[in-house]
C-alpha cells in the first residue's frame, strides 16, 4: 500500500514535468497523552472528522480506521503511534491526502479537501504539504539538488527561485557540500536528509513523516529527529509523524494513540 501510493506520487511529478509548469496559487474520543495544553483557542491547521477506511483483503473487509476524529493545531509537533495495524500509516495517509477515506472529511487549513477532485488534490498536495518516507523516496538519476528542486519547478519557480531554495534548504540540514552526490553515493542519514530537504524546500504548512528513522541507527535517527524538532521550534512547522519508538515521540509536543483503528 506504500509503495502504491509513493509511486502514485512520483507519476504525478512526471505527469506534471510533461506540461507548462504550473502557476503559483495566490469527536468520538480526545487525544489523551499530552505534554502541553494549548489554549481551546489555538489555530486548528488539520481535523479529520469521523474517518473511515476499509480495505478489501480477499473476501475480508478490514476495517483500517472506524470513525477517527483528531485535531491538529498549527505548529504542533505530534506523534501517531500503536501496535502494528492499528492504523497509524492509514490515518497519516488520510490526513496527508495520500488515500481517500471510504467516509468522513479531512479540513486542512479551513479547506475541504473531501471537496476536491483528484487533480484538484494533486495540485493541493504539491503546494501545501510535505512528505518524508522510511525508505526516502528519492529519484536515483537525480543528485541532491535536484531531487529537492524538482517539485519547486513543478510550481512554477524560475530557475534562479528553485535552484537557491535547494542550496539553502539542504545547507539547512548540513548537506550544503553535498548538493550535487548522487542518493547512490550517500549514506542512509544522508539520504535521509535529502528527503527531509525536498519536503521543506516549498515551506509547506504540514510535514507528514511516515516511520522516518525505521531505516536508521539510533545516532543517525537522534540526527533525524534534532533536525525535525529544530524546524518545528525554530520556523513553527506542523510536523504529523509516525512512530513506534517511545524515544522518538519523546521529540513531539503530543501523541495520539491508536488501537484496531480508534483512539485510545
Amino acid at each position: 500500500m506504500k509503495g502504491e501510493m509513493k509511486n502514485e506520487m512520483k507519476g504525478e511529478m512526471k505527469n506534471e514535468m510533461k506540461g507548462e509548469p504550473e502557476k503559483k496559487e495566490n469527536r468520538n474520543k480526545t487525544e489523551i497523552e499530552t505534554k502541553t495544553t494549548p489554549g481551546e483557542n489555538s489555530d486548528i491547521i488539520i481535523e479529520g472528522i469521523d474517518i473511515v477506511r476499509t480495505f478489501k483483503m480477499g473476501e475480508v473487509q478490514v476495517r483500517a480506521l472506524r470513525g477517527v476524529n483528531v485535531k491538529i493545531r498549527r505548529g504542533e509537533f505530534v506523534a501517531i503511534m500503536g501496535p502494528s495495524g492499528s492504523g497509524k500509516t492509514t490515518l497519516l495517509n488520510q490526513l496527508g491526502l495520500l488515500d481517500t477515506p471510504n467516509s468522513g472529511r479531512v479540513v486542512i487549513d479551513k479547506t475541504d479537501t473531501s471537496r476536491m477532485p483528484d487533480r484538484e488534490k494533486g495540485k493541493f498536495r504539491l503546494h501545501n504539504l510535505g512528505y518524508v518516507f522510511q525508505d526516502y523516496a528519492l529519484l536515483p538519476e537525480l543528485d541532491a539538488s535536484e531531487n529537492v528542486y524538482i517539485s519547486l519547478m513543478m510550481q512554477g519557480k524560475t530557475k534562479e527561485e528553485y535552484e537557491s531554495a535547494a542550496v539553502e534548504i539542504l545547507t539547512a540540514v548540513g548537506l550544503g557540500d553535498r548538493l550535487h552526490q548522487l542518493p547512490s553515493k550517500m549514506s542512509g542519514g544522508q539520504q535521509q536528509r535529502v528527503s527531509i530537504a525536498r519536503a521543506l524546500a516549498h515551506n509547506p504548512r504540514v510535514l507528514f513523516a511516515d516511520e522516518p528513522c525505521a531505516n536508521l541507527d539510533s545516532q543517525t535517527s537522534k540526527e533525524v529527529l534534532d533536525l525535525f524538532k529544530k524546524f518545528n521550534k525554530e520556523m513553527g512547522q506542523t510536523i504529523v509523524m509516525v512512530t513506534h519508538e517511545d524515544w522518538h515521540a519523546a521529540y513531539a509536543d503530543r501523541v495520539i494513540r491508536l488501537k484496531d483503528g480508534i483512539l485510545e
